[in-house]
């Protein structure tokens, strides 16, 4: 490229090349030169960058080329921040269509969740749903769907809708997951051939209030089993582990009832809770978990979910590196 030379303010503008070469833009009264590039990224134009100096001086020719290499980089750039923008977009969209859009009021019971995606993600691997089932029952799932994006979230669009229909047909809590284990299995078989199996922990449970407090049958396939609290402090572990969804087709699943008496909380968390780490440390580790639950007694929903959520946070400096969820159930 010729180095430009100062041109008066009246000079005609020359046209923007098609790529990102500088060309000389004659300016101001009293002359001067600025270079036009144009940002191009992917054979489309982002933008131009104009960079100008005052006085009559020339813009020296490795200046020029200084300029268009930096050009080059800008619109790669802007072209990336574009894109991300695009599929951050999408998934916020993806993450309102995942996710239920409240959670269910049952009578005589107290609910609470916290959900919150890895990173800046909007739509992760956990989720959760609480809904009536009719005939005076109400369900509660959080599931952990394996993997990570787009292949994670046609999972967990398949899987809410399926444990609704389920619930709401009658089936109990082991026939659910019976039956939603089956039709993972003939999901995956009837997948593109690359796509791979689709496994999911899931603690799914139903709740029947009653005048004593509330009925709950649930069932652990695969996850963190949840913790009862009792108002005195006391934690235990309820429900048994059993086998992930989706792994083999032929399991049968079994379920756990007991009453859920005033006062009495449920806690339920994914494994971003439970395997929560600080060095070589877990939050679990020598029953952490239970241990943070048993000082939230007599708190209500709100508080305990909170006050957990702060125990994650505050385990290790920095921010977790796991989908987190959480549903708290108080019979009041």
């Amino acid at each position: 490229m010729s180095t430009p030379s100062a041109s008066p303010c009246c000079a005609p503008r020359p046209a923007l090349p098609a790529a990102g070469r500088a060309v000389p833009w004659p300016y101001g009264p009293d002359g001067g030169t600025a270079l036009a590039c144009r940002l191009v990224a992917g054979g489309r134009g982002v933008g131009t960058l104009l960079l100008g100096r005052a006085g009559p001086s020339a813009v020296a020719g490795d200046v020029s080329a200084l300029a268009e290499d930096f050009a080059r980089r800008v619109a790669r750039a802007l072209a990336s921040a574009r894109q991300y923008t695009r599929q951050a977009t999408i998934s916020r969209i993806l993450q309102r269509g995942l996710l239920p859009r409240g959670v269910a009021v049952i009578p005589g019971v107290e609910a609470a969740v916290v959900y919150e995606p890895r990173g800046d993600a909007s739509a992760g691997g956990d989720f959760y749903d609480v809904f009536a089932a009719g005939d005076g029952r109400w369900c509660f799932a959080l599931g952990d769907v394996c993997g990570s994006g787009p292949e994670a979230a046609v999972t967990t669009g398949l899987v809410r809708p399926w444990l609704r229909l389920l619930a709401k047909e009658g089936y109990g809590v082991a026939g659910v997951l019976d039956r939603l284990n089956r039709m993972l299995g003939e999901e995956a078989a009837e997948a593109e051939a690359g796509t791979g199996p689709r496994f999911l922990s899931l603690l799914y449970g139903e709740l029947v209030p009653h005048r004593g407090g509330v009925r709950c049958t649930l069932a652990s396939a695969g996850h963190p089993l949840p913790l009862l609290l009792r108002p005195d402090g006391s934690v235990r572990p309820v429900a048994a582990p059993q086998m992930l969804l989706g792994v083999v087709e032929e399991v049968g699943y079994g379920s756990e009832t007991f009453d859920l008496a005033a006062g009495e909380t449920l806690l339920c968390v994914t494994d971003g809770v439970t395997e929560r780490k600080s060095g070589g440390r877990l939050l679990d580790d020598g029953d952490g978990l239970a241990a943070v639950l048993a000082d939230c007694a007599g708190l209500s929903a709100e508080q305990v979910a909170a006050r957990v959520r702060h125990a994650v946070h505050g385990f290790a400096p920095g921010p977790p590196d796991d989908d987190m969820a959480l549903l708290v159930l108080r019979a009041e």
